[in-house]
């Protein structure tokens, strides 16, 4: 059978449609140039997050060694492009349209100590990404580490310099967020589906966490229900925390959408993401959230080993959301929800597999209306499958993106579980659709919704 279903109350929103979630946009304090050494050029343009990624990386390969990183003003829709070396660097940066910053570490510096900090702090509970926003590597430790394994790393950060990194302190504990559950199950363990994509050989197929691929084989949208895909390839711990799993009908339809309750969002490419931008996550256990990436190519050492190449975020998530979807309003698929510390009341780090680099592993494209990204309409965890009709494991939760996990961030203020929250704080239809999904999830969560042991 072709697992499609059809939505009882359900909207397409196309992309670009969505209207900016609860407290969107964040202006950076004072990061232009003029505050920073920098010269005074070409006016700055202004441009989409997605944009500001690509423009990011054609300066990378124009400046060379000269780019120390970059990141996006959200508030003033601008990119930011750190520079080290004279002026002619900067002035390249401001004629392409950004704003250049003229810092003191460079990119090869700032490598090298996360190299020294990989050496000598591969400490269980320990993660560390460059800030762009600083110019500095932020070093992160969990709860668990203390005593003689916090001496180590604050040692080690210390030799470092106060000029290349900093150290702070994580209330909760770094977890990947697979647990017995709903969304999607396997192996008496739930996790969510993060976006339908198109293997190499053209068959339907999903993304999810590579830590849910090697648990188990085989994935059903119902617990104890019959298996409807299974893993093709999972990558865990190592290189990222992705799996690719094949629908086991070829004929089943998963659309390029991400449920969000009652409507769902168009996904319509996949991008790479950018410090400083804006990014929404549907959990089937905390439902729809926001918060913005704050690190790129993070290291993150769980207990089961050690992930690297990740996107920090403080976004929360709590367990069950793994695998689960991080995008944009403007419909682009960021990210797969890997783990983190605390959850969806305390804060916490959250980190995500970028969707890019999975893709391009995997060899998957997203669908154009086909099998593509979300929480499609038939690739979820099925109609009741989850906490609601169309709450977080609803209609298609937990296939798609109804599975990610909620706003986790390093302590910063939490737009709530996700659901009641979500649907108050957010304009327009995500926002409706959110609050509705946190309510059913409320009520429902054992019985499928993201990341909580139900065993």
């Amino acid at each position: 059978m072709s697992h499609k279903r059809i939505p009882k109350r359900k909207a397409v929103i196309a992309a670009g449609s969505v209207v900016a979630l609860g407290a969107a946009a964040l202006i950076l304090p004072n990061a232009m140039a003029s505050q920073n050494g920098a010269t005074e050029g070409a006016a700055p343009r202004t441009l989409k997050a997605a944009d500001a990624s690509d423009l990011a990386s054609q300066l990378a390969e124009q400046l060379g060694e000269a780019f120390a990183g970059a990141y996006y003003d959200t508030g003033k829709q601008q990119l930011i492009i750190n520079v080290v070396g004279d002026d002619n660097n900067i002035i390249l940066a401001e004629k392409a349209g950004a704003v250049a910053r003229q810092v003191d570490n460079s990119t090869a510096e700032l490598k090298s100590a996360s190299q020294t900090l990989k050496a000598e702090a591969t400490i269980p509970g320990t993660s560390w990404a460059v800030d762009p926003r600083t110019n500095k590597i932020q070093v992160t430790a969990d709860s668990t580490v203390t005593g003689a394994r916090w001496d180590q790393l604050e040692s080690t950060v210390r030799t470092l310099g106060s000029g290349m990194a900093t150290i702070k302190k994580s209330a909760g504990e770094f977890k990947t967020f697979a647990e017995g559950g709903d969304a999607i199950f396997g192996g008496g363990a739930r996790c969510s589906l993060g976006f339908n994509v198109v293997a190499d050989d053209g068959a339907p197929a999903f993304l999810t966490a590579g830590h849910c691929g090697v648990a188990t084989a085989e994935w059903s949208d119902a617990q104890d229900g019959a298996p409807i895909g299974t893993v093709d390839t999972a990558t865990f711990p190592g290189a990222g925390d992705f799996a690719l799993v094949r629908y086991d009908d070829p004929a089943t339809e998963a659309p390029s959408t991400v449920n969000t309750g009652e409507q769902s969002v168009e996904i319509v490419q996949a991008a790479d993401a950018a410090v400083g931008q804006a990014v929404i996550r549907m959990g089937s256990t905390t439902g729809l959230d926001e918060g913005e990436v704050t690190g790129l190519d993070a290291t993150v050492n769980y207990p089961e080993g050690t992930v690297t190449g990740l996107i920090q975020t403080n976004v929360c998530a709590e367990p069950g959301d793994s695998g689960g979807s991080l995008f944009t309003a403007d419909g682009s698929a960021i990210g797969l929800t890997s783990g983190g510390s605390g959850d969806c009341t305390i804060g916490g780090e959250t980190f995500f597999q970028p969707v890019t680099t999975a893709l391009t592993a995997v060899g998957a494209t997203l669908g154009a209306g086909g099998a593509g990204a979300g929480a499609g309409e038939e690739a979820g965890a099925g109609e009741e499958a989850g906490a609601g009709e169309e709450a977080g494991a609803g209609e298609e939760a937990g296939a798609g993106g109804d599975a990610v996990g909620g706003e986790e961030a390093g302590g910063e203020e939490q737009v709530g579980g996700a659901g009641d929250q979500a649907g108050e704080e957010q304009v327009g239809g995500a926002g409706d659709q959110a609050g509705e999904a946190g309510d059913e999830r409320g009520d429902g969560a054992d019985d499928g919704s993201g990341l909580g042991h139900d065993q």
